[in-house]
């Protein structure tokens, strides 16, 4: 059986966490910024938990498994 090759947009836009869990970015953040405020700039630049429906999905992008 040959070997799963990473999936290389999960790669780049999903991160794994110490406990296993999948992290991505908050969207809304690239342009249009001076008419959001502050706090909710602030906000979508932290990084969020994918949703629990989507993690085995995630998980199965090989690179993210280990």
């Amino acid at each position: 059986m040959p070997k799963l090759k990473t999936h290389t947009g999960a790669k780049k836009r999903f991160k794994k966490t110490g406990t296993g869990k999948i992290m991505r970015h908050k969207a809304y953040a690239r342009h249009l910024l001076s008419c959001k405020t502050t706090s909710r700039k602030r906000t979508l630049g932290r990084g969020v938990v994918a949703d629990e429906t989507d993690q085995a999905k995630l998980r199965r992008c090989s690179v993210l498994s280990d």
